[in-house]
C-alpha cells in the first residue's frame, strides 16, 4: 500500500467489487479494494493473483478519500462514514454496474422490481439463450457484469438490478427496462419513505432512447401514476391481467390465455402450459414474453423456454413430500409481497415459518391470507415480538423457533397429512443465517433429514 494515489478505489470485496477491480485493471487503471469486513478466500487468492492490492477488516481514509473515483458495493449503504466523507469532498461514487458499462457497446436487457426479478431474469436469460443468442447473465445473479466484461464478453446480456445498483447508476442505458412492480422494501435503506425506494427502482429508464423499450406492469397505481407524469421517452409495452388500454401489450385473456400483442406477430400460450404457476409466475412470464418478442425472439422458442423453464432455487422450491405433506423453501421471500404471492398460489392448508430480520413490515397485507389458508404459524427468528403483536390471538397454534432444526421439528409435528409446510419468512435472514440462500440450503437439509 505505498502508493497512496489510485484511479479508482473499489470499497466491498464480494463478486461486484472484485468483478469491478479485474476490469480497472485490465483498462489500465490504478485500483485498490478495500472490505471493511472479512473476504472470503477464493476473491483474496484472485485479488492476489491479478496483483491487485486490498485490505480488509478496515477502510482506510487516508487511501479511499485520494481515489478519483469510488465503485461502491450495493450492500454498503450511502449513510457508511467513509460513503459520506467522500461526498463530502466530492468524490465521484458509480456502481460496479455503471463502470462496466463504459467499457462495452452489448445490448442491455435489465430488470427490476421489488419481487419476481431473479425469476424472470432468469427465465428470460433461458429464452435467449434457447433462441441461440449469445448472451450473459449479470447483476445479483451470475458472474458480476464488469468480469464479463474484462474476461468474457458478450453482445448481449440480461442483468438484475437492485434499488442500490440503480442509485449509483448515471449514464448506463437499458436497451430494454423492466420494471415489475414497486411494493416496500428496504425501506430502511430509503430513510423508511416509500416515494425514495420508489424513484431508486423508476431510475431504470434513465438515459433510454425512443428505440429502446420500457416494459411494466400496468396494473401497480404508483408506476402508471408515474409513467403518466413523467413520460419515459422509449417505446412503451406494459402488461396487465387484463387489457386496460389499446397500449397493453401482454394480458391473460377470458381463455386463460396468455396473449402478446402489438409486437409483429401476436403470441397466444395456454397458461395451463407455463412451467411456473401462481399469479405472481403470469407476470414474470409476461414480462418475459415481452422482451423476447420485442427482441425479434421467434414465437417457438418463446413458448418452448416459457414451458420448460426450471425456477431458481429458495424460490417456491419443492424439497419433498414426507409422509403426504409437502416441504416448500420459499427462503427468497424477504418481504411480505413475497410471502403474498407465496401463500396465494398454495392450494393446500399450510404451516408457514415466517421471521427474521424485519424491514418495516406491514403484516396486514398478508392476514386475510393467512387466516383462509393457514393452520399453524412458526415465527423463526432472535426477536419475534412484532409477529406476536401482530398474530397473536388470530392463528391457534404459533410456536418460536431460533433455528432452522427447531423450526423445521415444530413445523413436522403440526402438520396433517396433505398440508404443505412453507418456509416463506417476509424477512431478511441476517439475525440466524449469513443469507437467504444459507437459510433455504438449511431447510432443506432439515427437511432431508426427516
Amino acid at each position: 500500500m505505498d502508493r497512496l494515489k489510485y484511479d479508482i478505489v473499489v470499497l466491498g470485496a464480494g463478486e461486484s467489487g472484485v468483478g469491478a477491480a479485474l476490469l480497472a485493471q485490465a483498462k489500465g487503471l490504478h485500483v485498490f479494494v478495500s472490505d471493511y469486513g472479512k473476504i472470503a478466500p477464493k476473491y483474496k487468492e484472485e485479488l492476489n493473483r491479478y496483483a491487485i492490492p486490498y485490505e480488509e477488516g478496515r477502510h482506510t481514509e487516508a487511501i479511499i478519500l485520494e481515489a478519483k473515483e469510488i465503485i461502491k458495493s450495493p450492500g454498503i449503504p450511502d449513510t457508511a462514514p467513509v460513503i459520506r466523507q467522500a461526498v463530502a469532498k466530492e468524490i465521484g461514487i458509480v456502481s460496479e454496474i455503471e463502470f462496466a458499462g463504459r467499457y462495452t457497446d452489448a445490448f442491455m436487457v435489465c430488470i427490476t422490481g421489488s419481487n419476481g426479478k431473479t425469476t424472470t431474469t432468469m427465465w428470460l436469460y433461458h429464452t435467449l439463450c434457447k433462441a441461440g443468442l449469445d448472451v450473459g447473465l449479470a447483476g445479483n445473479v451470475g458472474f458480476s457484469l464488469a468480469r464479463q466484461v474484462a474476461y468474457d464478453p458478450h453482445p448481449y446480456y440480461v442483468i438484475e438490478l437492485s434499488s442500490f445498483q440503480l442509485d449509483n447508476m448515471y449514464d448506463f442505458r437499458a436497451n430494454v427496462a423492466i420494471l415489475l412492480n414497486i411494493t416496500p422494501d428496504h425501506l430502511d435503506r430509503y430513510d423508511h419513505r416509500f416515494e425514495l425506494y420508489a424513484e431508486a427502482k423508476m431510475r431504470i429508464t434513465r438515459n433510454q432512447q425512443p428505440e429502446d423499450c420500457f416494459i411494466y406492469w400496468e396494473d401497480d397505481p404508483f408506476i402508471s401514476r408515474w409513467v403518466a407524469e413523467h413520460p419515459p421517452v422509449a417505446r412503451l409495452l406494459p402488461f396487465a391481467m387484463e387489457a386496460r388500454t389499446d397500449n397493453t401489450t401482454a394480458w391473460i385473456n377470458e381463455k386463460n390465455e396468455l396473449v402478446v400483442m402489438n409486437l409483429n406477430s401476436p403470441f397466444v400460450m395456454d397458461e395451463e402450459l407455463l412451467a411456473l404457476s401462481g399469479m405472481h409466475n403470469r407476470h414474470n412470464a409476461m414480462a418475459t414474453a415481452i422482451a423476447a418478442k420485442a427482441m425479434d425472439i421467434k414465437n417457438e422458442a418463446i413458448r418452448e423456454a416459457l414451458q420448460d423453464f426450471k425456477n431458481v432455487p429458495h424460490r417456491l422450491e419443492k424439497i419433498a413430500r414426507v409422509k403426504g405433506v409437502d416441504y416448500i423453501n420459499d427462503s427468497k421471500a424477504t418481504n411480505v409481497n413475497s410471502t403474498w404471492y407465496a401463500l396465494e398460489s398454495m392450494k393446500t392448508r399450510v404451516i408457514l415459518i415466517l421471521g427474521g430480520t424485519d424491514k418495516g413490515n406491514d403484516y396486514t397485507d398478508i392476514e386475510n391470507l393467512v387466516l383462509s389458508k393457514v393452520d399453524g404459524l412458526i415465527f423463526l427468528g432472535i426477536d419475534n415480538e412484532k409477529l406476536h403483536k401482530f398474530f397473536d390471538g388470530k392463528i391457534s397454534r404459533i410456536a418460536d423457533a431460533c433455528s432452522m432444526h427447531e423450526a423445521v421439528s415444530l413445523a413436522y409435528k403440526m402438520a396433517s397429512k396433505g398440508d404443505t409446510v412453507l418456509l416463506s419468512p417476509a424477512c431478511a435472514s441476517f439475525d440466524l443465517f449469513q443469507n437467504y440462500e444459507d437459510r433455504g440450503d438449511q431447510f432443506r437439509k432439515e427437511v432431508l433429514n426427516l
